[in-house]
C-alpha cells in the first residue's frame, strides 16, 4: 500500500515538476509584440545574452508586431507555460483593454514575472504658449473655454495621459491624432497644437534645443534627463503618474517556482552593466519586481487607464 501511494504521489507531482525545468537545449523565445527598434525590443535583445548564459541554452527574440501589440501577445497567451515562451510587453498591454475587444484576458491569460523598465512622460508645449506650469495651463484652458486647448496624441498612454490630466483638473481638451511623435512634433513646435504628453526620450532633443518647453514630467520621481522639471505630483496633482514601461510575462499557469526563478534571473540580467548603460542612454529606468508585485502593478494600470478611457467616452473596438 505504501509503495502504491508513493507511486501515485510521484505521478501527481510529475507535471508540476516538469514545469519547473527547462527541456535540455530547447531554445527560449522572448516574444516582442512590436516592431524592432523600440525600447521593449532593445531591452529584450540586451537581456537575451546574459539569460542564455544563465540558463545554458539559446534565448532568441521574436518580433510579432501588429494591432498595437495584440497579435504577438495572443501568440504568447496560447503558448505552453513551460518557461520557453516569454513576452516583453509595454504599457500597451493594459491600455489595449481600453481600446480593443481582445482575443485574450489581460490578466487571467498570463503569468506576470517582473517589470523591466520605466520611462516617464513629459508634458511639453511650444515656447510661445502662455503657460509655463501645469497650473498656468489649467488657467489658460479655462480662459479659452471648453475644448479650445488641443493636445497631440499617438494612441495608447500618450492619448490617455492628457485625458486623465483633464479629468483631474476639470478642463476640456481636444484630441488631435498623429501616427507618431515625429509627425506630431512639427505641429507642436509651430503651435498648431498646444500640448503633448510624450516620452522623455522622444521630446528631449526639442526641449534641449529650445523649440519646446517642459511643464512637468509624469514619473513618481524627477527624470534624470530633466532634473529641474518638477513632476506633475509636485507641481499640481499629488499621486498623478503616467509612464511607458516594459514588463516580462509568460503564459498563464506557469509553475510558481519556475516563475519566481525566471523573475530573479531576469532581474539579474537587467543589472548587467551593458544593459544599464544602454537604458541610461535611452532615458529608461531599469526596474525589477517580484511576480506578485508585477501582477498587482498591471492590475492597477488596467484600472487606471480603463477609467481614463471611460471618462473620455472611448469604446473598445475590434482589434485590427
Amino acid at each position: 500500500m505504501r509503495t502504491t501511494r508513493r507511486a501515485a504521489f510521484a505521478l501527481l507531482a510529475t507535471p508540476a515538476l516538469a514545469q519547473t525545468r527547462f527541456t535540455a537545449q530547447r531554445p527560449v523565445r522572448i516574444i516582442v509584440p512590436y516592431t524592432p527598434g523600440g525600447v521593449s525590443d532593445i531591452t529584450a535583445r540586451l537581456i537575451a545574452e546574459p539569460l542564455g548564459a544563465a540558463w545554458g541554452q539559446p534565448v532568441a527574440v521574436e518580433n510579432r508586431a501588429g494591432a498595437d501589440g495584440v497579435i504577438g501577445t495572443e501568440v504568447l497567451a496560447r503558448a505552453a507555460p513551460d518557461g520557453h515562451s516569454l513576452g516583453l510587453v509595454s504599457v500597451a498591454h493594459p491600455v489595449n483593454a481600453a481600446f480593443y475587444r481582445l482575443p485574450f484576458d489581460t490578466m487571467a491569460d498570463f503569468t506576470f514575472l517582473t517589470m523591466a523598465t520605466r520611462t516617464p512622460l513629459v508634458l511639453c508645449a511650444p515656447r510661445a504658449l502662455e503657460a509655463n506650469t501645469p497650473a498656468e495651463l489649467v488657467a489658460l484652458a479655462r480662459r479659452r473655454g471648453a475644448n479650445q486647448l488641443t493636445f497631440a496624441g499617438t494612441g495608447g498612454v500618450v492619448r490617455l495621459a492628457p485625458l486623465m490630466f483633464a479629468s483631474q483638473t476639470g478642463i476640456s481638451l481636444t484630441y488631435v491624432p498623429y501616427r507618431g511623435s515625429t509627425q506630431a512634433h512639427p505641429d507642436l513646435i509651430a503651435g498648431r497644437v498646444d500640448i503633448m504628453f510624450d516620452t522623455v526620450p522622444a521630446a528631449l532633443p526639442h526641449i534641449q534645443a529650445g523649440s519646446l518647453k517642459a511643464l512637468a514630467t509624469t514619473g513618481a520621481t524627477r527624470s534624470a534627463q530633466l532634473p529641474d522639471v518638477p513632476t506633475m505630483a509636485e507641481a499640481l496633482l499629488p499621486g498623478f503618474e503616467a509612464a511607458t514601461w516594459g514588463m516580462v510575462m509568460g503564459p498563464a499557469h506557469m509553475a510558481e517556482e519556475l516563475a519566481a526563478t525566471q523573475a530573479r534571473d531576469i532581474a539579474a540580467a537587467l543589472q548587467n552593466p551593458t544593459v544599464l548603460d544602454r537604458h541610461r542612454v535611452l532615458g529608461a529606468e531599469v526596474v525589477s519586481t517580484t511576480p506578485a508585485e508585477t501582477r498587482a502593478f498591471v492590475q492597477a494600470e488596467l484600472a487606471k487607464w480603463g477609467a481614463a478611457a471611460r471618462l473620455a467616452g472611448i469604446e473598445p473596438q475590434a482589434a485590427r
